[in-house]
C-alpha cells in the first residue's frame, strides 16, 4: 500500500472540507471568485467526480491543483491600477518671472486613477504631495461686533494694508475680505425695544451704536488693502443682552455663500475674532426657534435675511460644511475663552486656535502663526466609501519618519517645497450590485485639489478596465469624448459635487438618482432640483397649496409665501362694516394687521381706549350745527369731514332698520347742560353724513320761591330739633346726678337729725351736792 498517496488524499480531504472556498458553495465563476482573494475557479469539463456537487470547482489554488485541475485552466483574475491623470507637481520660486495662476498650480499626484478590484485583495498606489511656493491665500477677516469689542475694533480698521504688507512674504496673490456679526435678532438675545433697536448702547456712557443684526458681509475679497481700511473703518459697534453670541450663523454663511464672499479655488482662511463663547443647534429654542439650519445662503443685499427663522448650525454640519467648501478656520479669540475654542478646535479639522490680546493688537501675529501651523501639516481625507470597501493609508513624510493607521492620514512641520507622500490601499470585501459604479475622492484637508478613483462594474470582478473607454460605467470611447471634460461637464460651478451628489455622470451627462417613493425624483441638468426638499407648514409640503419645483413651491392662485402658507382671501379680514380690517390695518395672510396700535381684534374693531363713535365726532357736530362747543375756533378746518343734515326734531332721525350701513344715535351734553341727538353713519364705505336735531333739550330754570321757603322751613325744623335733643340730654343728665346723690344719702353714718358740729349757747351745771331734795 502507498502510505504517501493515501496520506496525501487525507491532506487535501481535510484541507478541502475546512476551505472558506467550498463552505461558501460557490454555482459559477463569478461567484467564487468574489468569496475570497485565495479562491479560486476550475474550467476544466472533466474536473468533476461522479456525484460532486458543482461549487466543488471553487476551491483554494493549491487545492484545485492537487485535485487534477491545470492551472492553465483556473480561473483567478488579479486587481490592477490604471493611471488616468498624472499632471506632475509644480516645482517653482516665488521670484520667478512667470506668475501661474491658481489652477496651473499642482500640489497633489496622480489626479485620477481607475482601479481593477478583486474581492478580499487590495490594491495600494503612491500619492505624492508637494506645498506650492507663492501658493495663492482667500482671507476673509470674521468679527464679533458686540460692544465688548469696540477696542478691538480700533486695531482693526489698519488691519488691511498692515496684513497685505506681510502676507507679501507669504504670496504675491493675496486677497482679503470682512464680514461682522452679533446675534440673532429676537428675544431673548437682544432688546426689541424701539429705543434699543435703534442704538442697542443708549445706557453705556452715552455711547452710538448700530442696530444689532445677525451677519452682515462689508467686503468681499479683495486685492485692495485701502479699501478695506475705509470700509472697516466706517463700522460702528452694536450690542446684544446675552454672552454667547451667534457667531456660528456667520461662519455657516461664509462657508456656504462663495460667490457673495467671493472665494477662489486656492487657499481659504476664515479668521474667527471674538472674546465671547458661542450659541449652537438647539439654542434657538429660546426665541421659538425651532427650524433646524438647512446650510444655504440667504443672503440679500450682503445681510443674512433668516436668522429669526431657522437655528444655529450644529458644530458637526459647520465640520461638514468647512470641509465641502475647503475652508481653513482659525479662531482668533481672548484667552479667557482659549479652552471653549481649542475643544471646539478637536472637532473641526485643519482649525487654529490664537490667542487675541484684550484690544486685538497682535491680530497679524497671530493670523501668520496659526497660517504657518495649518499650512504645515497635510491630512487626507476620503468621501463616503460604498459599502464593503475600506481604504488604510501609510505615510512617509520628511526625515524617514513612517505613519500608520489614523497617523498614516497626515503628515506634520511640512515646510514650502517639501515633498511627502502615502501609500493608499483599497479593498473591496463585496461587489456591489451589477451596473452599479462608484467614486471614491481622496484629497487633503484645506485644500481644494484631490484624487479621483474611478471603479467600474463588470461581469467577471468588481471592478474592471477596459483598455480605451472610461467612465464610471466604463461605456464612453476615449475617441469620442476627452477624459478631462467628463466631469466637468457634470458640475454646476467649480467646487461644487458631480451631479449635484444627487446623480452619476455618465459621458459627461447627469443621470439623476432614484427614491425608493417614486413620487419623489431628483430633476435638472445637474440633478440640483427636486420635487420634495421645499418648505413645509402644518407638515405639508408647501402647506398643501402648491406644488414643489426645483425647491421652491409654486402656490396656487389664492396661497403666496415660502411655503403656500400665506392664504390671499381676504374674507376673513371684513369688518361688521364690511371695510377691509375696519380701515384700520392690512389683511395679511387672511389675517388683520392693525397698522394703528389703538385697535386690535381679529378686525381691528375692538379699541379700550377709544372714546366711541359718539364721543369722538361730539365736538365736530356741536361746533357744525351749534357753533359752540371747544371745536369752534376750529370747526372749518377739523369738522369738514362728513355731511351735516338738520332734521326738526328726534322722530326725523334715520333708524338703523331703513339704512342699508351701519348707523349710531348718540345723545350728547353740552357746556350748558342742554342734550343735542344725532347720528352718525358711513356710506358706501367711504362718505360720512350726520343727521342732527336743529334744536337743544335744555333744563328748564329753577323755582326760587319754594327752593327759599324749604329751606327757611329746613333750618327752622333743624333747629327745633336740636333744641329738643338738648333738652332731653339735660333731662337725663339731672336725673342722673339726683340718683347719685340720693345714695350717698343714704350710705351717710351720722344722725341725720342733728347737726354734729352744733353747740348751743346755754350751758347747765349740776350741783353734786343736790339731792333734789
Amino acid at each position: 500500500m502507498n502510505f504517501v498517496a493515501v496520506f496525501k488524499n487525507m491532506y487535501c480531504f481535510f484541507l478541502s472540507e475546512g476551505s472558506d472556498c467550498i463552505k461558501a458553495n460557490a454555482q459559477s465563476c463569478g461567484e467564487c471568485i468574489q468569496v475570497a482573494e485565495k479562491c479560486g475557479w476550475c474550467t476544466d469539463t472533466d474536473f468533476l467526480k461522479q456525484g460532486e456537487s458543482k461549487s466543488a470547482r471553487c476551491d483554494e489554488l493549491q487545492s484545485l491543483i492537487t485535485k487534477g485541475c491545470t492551472k492553465a485552466k483556473i480561473e483567478n483574475p488579479r486587481g490592477s491600477t490604471f493611471i488616468n491623470k498624472n499632471k506632475a507637481v509644480t516645482n517653482r520660486k516665488k521670484d520667478m518671472a512667470e506668475k501661474l495662476k491658481a489652477d496651473q498650480i499642482t500640489q497633489i499626484q496622480p489626479q485620477k486613477l481607475t482601479l481593477n478590484l478583486r474581492s478580499g485583495e487590495a490594491q495600494t498606489f503612491k500619492l505624492k504631495f508637494k506645498r506650492a511656493e507663492d501658493y495663492p491665500i482667500d482671507l476673509y477677516y470674521l468679527m464679533d461686533l458686540s460692544f465688548s469689542m469696540k477696542d478691538d475694533l480700533e486695531n482693526v480698521k489698519n488691519l488691511g494694508t498692515d496684513l497685505m504688507r506681510e502676507m507679501k512674504e507669504v504670496t504675491s496673490d493675496f486677497k482679503i475680505g470682512f464680514g461682522s456679526f452679533v446675534e440673532k435678532t429676537v428675544m431673548p438675545y437682544i432688546s426689541t425695544t424701539p429705543a434699543r433697536l435703534l442704538n442697542p448702547c443708549t445706557s453705556t456712557n452715552n455711547d452710538t451704536c448700530t442696530s444689532p443684526f445677525s451677519y452682515k458681509n462689508v467686503l468681499k475679497l479683495t486685492e485692495n488693502g485701502e479699501e478695506f481700511n475705509s470700509l472697516v473703518s466706517k463700522q460702528q459697534i452694536s450690542g446684544n443682552l446675552d454672552s454667547p453670541e451667534g457667531g456660528f450663523d456667520a461662519i455657516m454663511q461664509v462657508a456656504v455663500c462663495g460667490n457673495a464672499i467671493g472665494w477662489r479655488n486656492v487657499t481659504r482662511l476664515l479668521v474667527f475674532s471674538t472674546d465671547a463663547g458661542f450659541h449652537f443647534a438647539g439654542d434657538g429654542k429660546l426665541g421659538g426657534i425651532v427650524l433646524p439650519n438647512d446650510g444655504k445662503c440667504h443672503l440679500e443685499n450682503n445681510m443674512y435675511t433668516m436668522s429669526h427663522y431657522y437655528d444655529y448650525p450644529s458644530i458637526a454640519h459647520l465640520v461638514q460644511k468647512l470641509s465641502d467648501n475647503n475652508i481653513q478656520t482659525i479662531f482668533a479669540v481672548t484667552e479667557e475663552f482659549q479652552p471653549v475654542y481649542k475643544e471646539l478646535k478637536n472637532l473641526i479639522p485643519k482649525s487654529a486656535v490664537g490667542t487675541l490680546s484684550s484690544n486685538s493688537s497682535n491680530v497679524i501675529k497671530l493670523i501668520i502663526d496659526s497660517y504657518n501651523s495649518l499650512s504645515s501639516e497635510v491630512i487626507l481625507e476620503n468621501g463616503k466609501l460604498p459599502e464593503g470597501v475600506s481604504i488604510t493609508y501609510k505615510s512617509i513624510c520628511k526625515n524617514g519618519w513612517v505613519g500608520t493607521g489614523e497617523n498614516g492620514r497626515k503628515c506634520l512641520n511640512i515646510s514650502i517645497g517639501d515633498e511627502v507622500s502615502f501609500e493608499i490601499a483599497i479593498k473591496s470585501e463585496k461587489c456591489p450590485p451589477q451596473g452599479k459604479s462608484e467614486t471614491i475622492t481622496i484629497k487633503p484637508l484645506g485644500f481644494t485639489e484631490n484624487v479621483e478613483i474611478c471603479m467600474c462594474a463588470s461581469q467577471m470582478a468588481p471592478y474592471s478596465l477596459y483598455s480605451g473607454r472610461i467612465g464610471r460605467l466604463c461605456e464612453c470611447s476615449t475617441d469620442e469624448v476627452r477624459t478631462d471634460d467628463l466631469d466637468a461637464n457634470c458640475r454646476k460651478d467649480n467646487g461644487t459635487d458631480i451631479c449635484s451628489n444627487n446623480g452619476d455622470c455618465v459621458c459627461g451627462t447627469c443621470e439623476c438618482k432614484k427614491r425608493e417613493n417614486p413620487e419623489e425624483r431628483y430633476s435638472g441638468k445637474f440633478c440640483e432640483c427636486d420635487n420634495f426638499n421645499c418648505d413645509r407648514s402644518s407638515n405639508k409640503l408647501c402647506g398643501g397649496h402648491g406644488r414643489c419645483e426645483c425647491r421652491v413651491c409654486i402656490c396656487d392662485a389664492n396661497y403666496t409665501g415660502s411655503a403656500c402658507d400665506c392664504s390671499l382671501d381676504t374674507s376673513t379680514c371684513l369688518a361688521a362694516n364690511k371695510q377691509i380690517c375696519n380701515g384700520r390695518g392690512t389683511c395679511e395672510c387672511g389675517v388683520c394687521k392693525c397698522t394703528n396700535p389703538k385697535f386690535q381684534g381679529p378686525t381691528c374693531e375692538i379699541c379700550p381706549t377709544c372714546p366711541g363713535v359718539c364721543a369722538e365726532h361730539k365736538d365736530c357736530v356741536q361746533c357744525r350745527a351749534f357753533e359752540t362747543g371747544e371745536k369752534k375756533d376750529t370747526c372749518e378746518r377739523d369738522c369738514s369731514y362728513f355731511n351735516l343734515i338738520r332734521v326738526k326734531d328726534r322722530d326725523k332721525l334715520p333708524q338703523p332698520a331703513d339704512q342699508s350701513y351701519p348707523l349710531s344715535h348718540c345723545k350728547e351734553r353740552d357746556a350748558n347742560d342742554c342734550w343735542f341727538y344725532y347720528t352718525y353713519a358711513v356710506r358706501n364705505h367711504t362718505e360720512s353724513e350726520v343727521y342732527v336735531v336743529d334744536t337743544l333739550e335744555c333744563p328748564a330754570g329753577p323755582d326760587i320761591i319754594p327752593i327759599v321757603a324749604g329751606v327757611v322751613v329746613g333750618i327752622v325744623l333743624i333747629g327745633l330739633a336740636l333744641l329738643l335733643i338738648w333738652k332731653l340730654l339735660m333731662i337725663i343728665h339731672d336725673r342722673r346726678e339726683f340718683a347719685k346723690f340720693e345714695k350717698e344719702k343714704m350710705n351717710a353714718k351720722w344722725d341725720t337729725g342733728v347737726n354734729p358740729i352744733y353747740k348751743s349757747a346755754v350751758t347747765t351745771v349740776f350741783n353734786p351736792k343736790y339731792e333734789g331734795k
